[in-house]
Order: C-alpha cells, then structure tokens, then sequence
C-alpha cells in the first residue's frame, strides 16, 4: 500500500498534496459515511472542505497522531480536486507545546535586553547566566516532542493507511463513473 508521505524520513509535521477526479463533495460525504458507518480503529469529523481523522478513544493516547485534510477544488483545473493532509499532534498537546516555546521566547528576550542594559550601565549582568538554562530547556522540550512523536509515529502510519484505502476507492469509483459517462 503506498502512503501520502515520505515515511523513509523523520519530519516534524509529515504533510501530503494529493490530487482526485471526485468533487469535494464526494470525497467528504465518502468519509463520513465510512466513520459513520465503522465503529473501529478510527474516529473523525468531516464537514464540508474539511477532514479530520485520530484514533478512536480506546486506542488513543496522549502522543496519538490527528490527520488534519482540507478537500478544495483546484484553482487550476476545476475538474480536479486537491487534498492537503497535515500528520500532527492532538490539538491541545500541540498548543501546550506552542506555549512553552513562546513562553521561553519572551523570557530569553527579557533577560537579555535586561543583561545587556545592565551590562552598557556597567553594573552586574548576571542574569544572562539564565539563558543557557533556557537553552537547556529549550532542548529539553524539543527531546520531550521527538519522543512523543515516535511514540505515535505507528499510528501516523495505520491513519496513513486507512486514508489511502478510502481515497484508493474514491479515485476508482469516479475513474469508473467518468468512464461510464463518455
């Protein structure tokens, strides 16, 4: 079975542009029969342009994968439709994260326009001793969201693979019914 993405690399946010035959409004209602219908591996939301699949809560965890897909027509060519698929983590692991970066962004920016001012006074600039400590946690969290990533990167590749079956099915049913119409 082929994948959306290059699995032979480690990516941060592993990302697909693929490309159908089916309108969007296919391949939406396509998926939502299917997590209607599947009470499986798989939970999902779909609305119209928009997919979005994770393991179903039993089999989820606080590492687990969300596939992110936004279904638009091509600017190019009306008769195609583009996927745009974004592997990441659950939303609010992702936000968490955000947050400690930005949180550690500022304060590297306050110590140091704070260090530095003190130190063109000439007075004591020992608060820039912080900032290797920010460094080290800086490192600390990325370590911390490689290991959470690899901790999902199996499930990336079961969501992979149930998209790719579905999308598989997509593609032949409208190659069918376009060949049917001519």
């Amino acid at each position: 079975m082929s994948t959306s993405y290059d699995n032979s690399k480690f990516q941060i946010r592993p990302s697909f542009n693929l490309t159908s035959h089916a309108s969007v409004e296919d391949i939406c209602s396509r998926f939502k029969v299917i997590l209607l219908t599947k009470n499986g591996d798989f939970s999902g939301k779909v609305r119209h342009g928009y997919i979005s699949l994770f393991p179903a809560p039993h089999n989820s965890h606080y590492w687990s994968p969300h596939l992110s897909v936004i279904v638009e027509e091509d600017e190019d060519d009306p008769n195609q439709t583009v996927l745009r698929g974004l592997y990441g983590p659950a939303p609010n692991v992702w936000t968490m994260f955000v947050f400690f970066y930005a949180i550690i962004a500022l304060a590297t920016v306050i110590i140091s326009v704070i260090g530095l001012a003190n130190r063109s006074l000439g007075e004591s600039s020992a608060i820039l001793w912080a900032l290797p400590v920010l460094l080290l946690i800086l490192i600390s969290i990325y370590a911390t969201s490689y290991f959470g990533q690899r901790k999902g990167h199996e499930q990336i590749e079961i969501i992979d693979e149930f998209f790719m079956t579905i999308f598989a099915d997509i593609n032949k049913n409208t190659h069918r019914s376009n060949t049917i119409k001519t």
